[in-house]
């Protein structure tokens, strides 16, 4: 199954239109389906088993929700982390950027292109992602990684798998209430997805990295880069 990269309506629309409001939490209920959080949980676990990072930063990071979650499997072994949420589209909501605050982490929110942001950021201590490298074909992916590769020593990446039970799972997603939306991207996201270490061949050569690539789940790829 060749990878086919194709523009999502959820990109196009503006954040206050009411489908984007809708497909926007769909996405939410996707991310539980296919227990994105938690395998992004584990690989964190893995990677930093006794001291947290000081500063976390989530590019493509959208309303912010996915990272949250993850902030709030932390919050009691991990504190005052720094989020940093750097998305096109502002549409962090004030509740959302409230209960990091609750959970004594810090949330700051960037809008801008992900590629002129990388280009002047300060290091970080890891850089993450879910559901966004899909969206780019190989040599502007290429591109994206080159820049993260420079700003940070841990990488992580969770993406939709490229496979069979992935192209049927979006058939079903009507029926956990998935808008028409989210409905025509779900199988968009799946033809643009990773098997194999299709990830992996992109990541540049820049250093001694320790990479690790594969099935994640039914539904998901995972992607780290750690420098050694």
């Amino acid at each position: 199954m060749k990878r086919i990269v194709k523009p999502e309506l959820l990109d196009d629309l503006p954040p206050a239109d009411s489908r984007a409001i809708q497909s926007r939490r769909d996405l939410q209920r996707l991310n539980f389906f296919m227990g994105s959080v938690g395998i992004v949980e584990r690989k964190l676990d893995g990677i930093f088993p006794n001291e947290p990072p000081q500063k976390i930063v989530d590019i493509g990071a959208g309303d912010g929700t996915f990272m949250l979650q993850l902030a709030k499997r932390f919050s009691n072994r991990w504190r005052n982390v720094e989020v940093v949420l750097v998305d096109q589209q502002d549409i962090v909501s004030p509740d959302t950027k409230e209960k990091y605050s609750q959970l004594g982490w810090g949330a700051k929110i960037i809008s801008a292109d992900v590629f002129d942001w990388l280009s002047r950021c300060e290091d970080v201590d890891c850089i993450l992602t879910n559901l966004f490298l899909h969206h780019f074909e190989s040599e502007k992916l290429s591109r994206l990684l080159q820049l993260v590769s420079i700003k940070t020593k841990i990488f992580l990446a969770c993406e939709p798998r490229r496979s069979f039970a992935g192209t049927i799972g979006t058939k079903l997603v009507w029926l956990i209430g998935c808008n028409s939306v989210t409905r025509h991207d779900a199988p968009v996201s799946v033809r643009a997805g990773f098997r194999d270490k299709e990830i992996s061949e992109l990541w540049p050569g820049n250093g001694n990295w320790e990479i690790e690539e594969g099935r994640a789940g039914v539904f998901s790829q995972a992607f780290v880069a750690a420098r050694l």
